[in-house]
């Protein structure tokens, strides 16, 4: 299972809602992860760009995907952002392959110098 981080920014109608009628959103946002074979790891209200961030985990990327297209769709959110999230392992090992792939930046001159 990978994590993931949710960012979700809420339209004005969907604050309206909430505001006449409070609730709890993480239920939701826990049986759709849920039915999709993840588990919803925490989830908090904010406030600046993004309305709900939380922490996921879901079984692959296909599963996340498909959590934030059913969130988008659905129309009570202005932005959607569904990030993978890297262990340290993950990253060492990615550090690794990245010393040993052969790119070459665009700043580097080719043999010769020019």
């Amino acid at each position: 299972m990978s994590y993931y981080l949710l960012q979700v920014g809420y339209t004005p109608e969907a604050w309206a809602a909430m505001v006449k009628n409070p609730q709890d959103r993480s239920q939701a946002v826990q049986g759709a992860v849920e039915a999709l074979g993840g588990s919803m790891e925490r989830f908090w209200m904010a406030f600046g760009d993004y309305d709900i961030v939380g922490i996921v985990q879901m079984p692959d990327s296909v599963s996340a995907a498909a959590f934030s297209m059913a969130v988008a769709a659905g129309g009570a959110c202005r932005s959607v952002k569904t990030t993978p999230l890297l262990s340290t392992e993950e990253s060492l090992a990615a550090m690794k392959k990245a010393a040993t792939c052969g790119y070459k930046p665009a700043t580097q001159t080719a043999a010769g110098g020019r």
